[in-house]
């Protein structure tokens, strides 16, 4: 039987992101839900010092850019860290575990965020009407399916309309941090109850040593981090990824690490780490404190709503697209890689990356409620650094594939090698990780392979050749 041309048929990706969108796009996704929901999660680790996991995890975070900007210049397609380690391995397993690893990654960031969301939106309306629901366990399952439900509805629209609401979202977050920063700042100025010795303070968490405290925090910090692997699977969808990519996306990380120190020491400084880590909203009881007289402690769990809508929309677009990509490379079903004539939207592929986290909803509220957003947030950063950890490896293999022109970006070797050691050990349980994170991602990838399997039999049975019989050089299709 001949190979089927159903997925080399379908329309292409449609280029609609030039600079300015891309860097809103990597900014918006960098300060999404990690800023808004971790902070306390992360000062219950350290103490005062939580602007240091922060710090450390943006450094280790932009040393593994490096590796993403030589690659996504070099190979730029859909797909991102799976096509990479196809091309470096050419394994067809390790091909298809890197790609589903980095799906669950953007799919356990965006169930974070639809949980968080929902937590607000109940905060919201205490806060307003002063009102608590009797039924908020229930209702936060609820209101977490339905705004997962929204998003993917959204992105069926089209990229064009997801990346205007990326802008709108974007915006809206950004005001939200910038009234944390200046109420926190007006507080501080005009002689507020604040305590700079707490920002040095190291209260670590379960009697650990200084050490392993931060780096057990850094690891929870690293969820912040997942908006530059989000921006390469984009690649399809950008005008000249070549040229634009390095600039943006170190300009992206860098706007995002200052805003994370800053949001963190003015956290630390005006609220004890109990009260902070207590929040259910750790920036609301900020405002709280810096300016108890002023409304903003009623508009910023509606901002907060807006802002972790943001991470997931941006992470539910990068899934998808990762899944279209990869059906066009024969690792997933080609069903996976249709897109709509209309819309010129992967419909198949939305769809089953929403059905996936509406099963990540019903796991954390059944089995983890007291403590969701830490489960998930520590979940989507144990996977993204497996990532980066194959990511630095791939660089370096595939230096053997020489372009002629030359023109990609090259980082100097020594990033990679860094990135690689410093990922990896924050992957370990020596890092200080809780054994629950470990689970909730070692049945993931059970799923994973077993999904795996499923592929293989049904690509056998369709006669599609499977990945490791392709040139890795001329995998996608796609412009």
């Amino acid at each position: 039987m001949s190979r089927p041309e159903t997925v080399e048929q379908q329309p292409q990706l449609r280029r609609v992101m030039g600079p300015g969108l891309l860097l809103l796009f990597v900014v918006g996704d960098i300060l999404g839900t990690g800023v808004y929901a971790l902070t306390g999660q992360v000062a219950k680790e350290v103490g005062g010092a939580a602007w240091l996991p922060f710090l450390v995890a943006f450094l280790i975070a932009t040393i593994t850019a490096f590796s993403y900007l030589e690659l996504v210049t070099k190979y730029p397609q859909a797909a991102g860290a799976a096509l990479y380690a196809h091309k470096a391995f050419g394994i067809q397993f390790v091909t298809f575990l890197v790609a589903f690893v980095v799906m669950c990654s953007g799919i356990t960031s965006a169930s974070t965020a639809s949980r968080f969301f929902a937590v607000s939106f109940f905060d919201a309306i205490e806060q307003i009407f002063n009102h608590v629901f009797t039924w908020e366990k229930i209702g936060v399952v609820l209101i977490a399916l339905l705004f997962m439900a929204v998003i993917a509805a959204v992105n069926l629209r089209g990229v064009t309309e997801s990346v205007v609401l990326n802008v709108i979202l974007t915006i809206i977050e950004i005001t939200g941090l910038a009234i944390v920063i200046l109420v926190g700042l007006w507080a501080i100025l005009s002689g507020a109850d604040v305590d700079f010795g707490r920002v040095v303070a190291f209260e670590t968490a379960e009697e650990k040593n200084a050490f392993l405290a931060v780096t057990a925090a850094t690891s929870l910090a690293f969820f912040a981090m997942v908006g530059f692997e989000d921006s390469v699977n984009m690649a399809e969808e950008t005008k000249d990824p070549v040229r634009i990519f390095p600039k943006v996306l170190l300009s992206g990380l860098g706007i995002a690490g200052v805003v994370y120190v800053v949001v963190a020491v003015i956290a630390v400084a005006l609220v004890p780490v109990g009260e902070l880590a207590a929040a259910n909203s750790p920036l609301v009881k900020v405002v709280e404190t810096a300016a108890p007289g002023l409304p903003f402690q009623q508009i910023l769990p509606i901002i907060s709503m807006f802002a972790v809508s943001n991470t997931a929309l941006i992470n539910m677009l990068m899934a998808s697209r990762l899944i279209y990509g990869m059906a066009r490379q024969h690792v997933l079903p080609p069903v996976l890689g249709t897109v709509a004539p209309r819309r010129r939207t992967p419909w198949v592929a939305i769809v089953f990356t929403t059905l996936i986290a509406f099963g990540l909803i019903f796991y954390v509220s059944a089995f983890a409620s007291s403590n969701a957003i830490s489960v998930l947030g520590g979940t989507t950063s144990l996977l993204l650094l497996a990532v980066f950890a194959t990511v630095n490896v791939a660089v370096l293999v595939l230096r053997r594939d020489v372009r002629e022109d030359g023109s990609h970006f090259k980082t100097p070797t020594i990033l990679p090698v860094i990135g690689f050691i410093a990922s990896l050990y924050l992957v370990l349980p020596t890092s200080g990780r809780p054994a629950q994170q470990y689970f909730l991602a070692i049945a993931l990838i059970i799923i994973g392979v077993v999904l795996f399997l499923v592929t293989m039999a049904i690509n056998r049975q369709l006669g599609i050749r499977g990945p490791g019989m392709i040139d890795p050089t001329h995998l996608s299709d796609a412009p």
